[in-house]
């Protein structure tokens, strides 16, 4: 038979159902609950009983209402039994699972909201228990309302001219992109499909600490020709992406040494990998129109970033990634722990062979210990043969 306590968790159990009712105007009342099987012992049956009188809205005053009906038992003769327990009231529901205050302050946040952003109204109703897990509407609100009046900012969050506090914003991201995306107009959020880093900035035109890119010059008529201040260049990814350098020769490599060193080439440019900035390489379009050669080290990880670089710019070569630079400056290689697939995607086969060999030996090569003569004529060879 149910208790006390089941009664309570129940009735909590419906609480969501109910602020969604309270939203809605559609009628919650009256509850009623299953009563269960009756206890064969007799003592257990009277103390489940007394129980649910004694904790009901007859003895308390609120609570749930019980019907006790008079029932003659195979074992214990005439009883007076429950017939039904049943829960009325908002009042009566409320303090049983203990949440006066709270809907009382929902009800309030409720009215702020509507009135503040009508269009939030539809979220409300999705959404009732998320009024009540949040606790700061006014600034929430601010940061709403500011959003449908300038729907692409193209300012840093700190810049933002919103009465909250300096990280308001940036420490209420995930509840503040489910509101502005239930009101603002899905036409004007930047798709971000994909996306791991400064994902709330893309959505909503923000600006964010972008990726520098790094890049030196290999050609003295490059420099002049498009009137660059230096040969060695660090910009943002933004305004890389505008600079329009094609159809030169682009040499990405991962070790900073490595990308210091190459030697002056006709036509020609070097990036600094650095890992990361081949995530950000893939939005920069007129790189597709250049031919691209990746050196990085000879390890699992230097194959994985090839792929990926690949798999964007089909038309990138590797240099120094073979079997033959391997076994030149094997006595060099170390132990290598790192995870891989089987089969990378976008490499060929004279690649995935290395690549293969490397994960199941665990060995890597640091490209910087391949020496500066080694790379120079390699490069010089390449070079003659493009």
């Amino acid at each position: 038979m149910i208790n006390f306590t089941q009664i309570q968790q129940k009735a909590n159990s419906r609480y969501p159902l109910f602020l969604r009712s309270f939203l809605t105007q559609e009628n919650f009342f009256s509850i009623e609950l299953s009563i269960g099987s009756f206890p064969k012992d007799y003592i257990s049956l009277r103390t489940e009983v007394t129980q649910l009188i004694d904790n009901s809205k007859q003895s308390l005053g609120y609570g749930y209402n019980l019907e006790l009906e008079s029932r003659k038992t195979y074992k214990h003769g005439q009883q007076s039994l429950p017939k039904r327990i049943s829960i009325e009231t908002e009042e009566d529901y409320l303090k049983l699972i203990q949440k006066e205050q709270e809907f009382s302050q929902f009800k309030a946040d409720v009215e702020l909201i509507r009135v503040a952003v009508p269009k939030l109204d539809r979220w409300l109703c999705q959404n009732p228990l998320e009024v009540i897990k949040h606790s700061d509407w006014h600034d929430l609100l601010k940061v709403c309302q500011y959003f449908q009046c300038n729907l692409k900012p193209n300012l840093y969050i700190r810049e933002l001219p919103i009465q909250v506090h300096t990280k308001f914003i940036e420490q209420n991201k995930d509840i503040l992109r489910r509101l502005l995306e239930a009101i603002l107009p899905i036409e004007q959020l930047t798709s971000v499909e994909g996306e791991r880093e400064y994902v709330f900035e893309k959505r909503f035109s923000l600006r964010y600490r972008e990726p520098i890119i790094r890049f030196r010059v290999l050609d003295r008529i490059i420099k002049a020709r498009y009137s660059l201040p230096f040969f060695d260049i660090s910009t943002p990814i933004s305004e890389f992406r505008q600079l329009h350098l094609e159809p030169h020769r682009f040499f990405i490599t991962e070790n900073l040494m490595n990308f210091l060193t190459l030697p002056a080439q006709n036509d020609s440019l070097a990036i600094f990998g650095s890992g990361y900035a081949i995530q950000a390489l893939k939005s920069v379009a007129w790189l597709s129109q250049c031919p691209i050669f990746y050196w990085g080290d000879l390890d699992v990880d230097g194959f994985k970033i090839l792929s990926q670089l690949r798999s964007h710019f089909p038309q990138t070569i590797s240099i120094m990634m073979d079997i033959q630079t391997f076994e030149a400056f094997q006595e060099f290689a170390v132990p290598d722990s790192s995870g891989g697939v089987g089969t990378l995607s976008y490499l060929t086969a004279e690649e995935q062979t290395l690549y293969a060999y490397l994960l199941l030996h665990g060995k890597r090569l640091e490209q910087e210990h391949i020496s500066q003569n080694y790379a120079n004529y390699y490069l010089q060879n390449l070079i003659q043969l493009i």
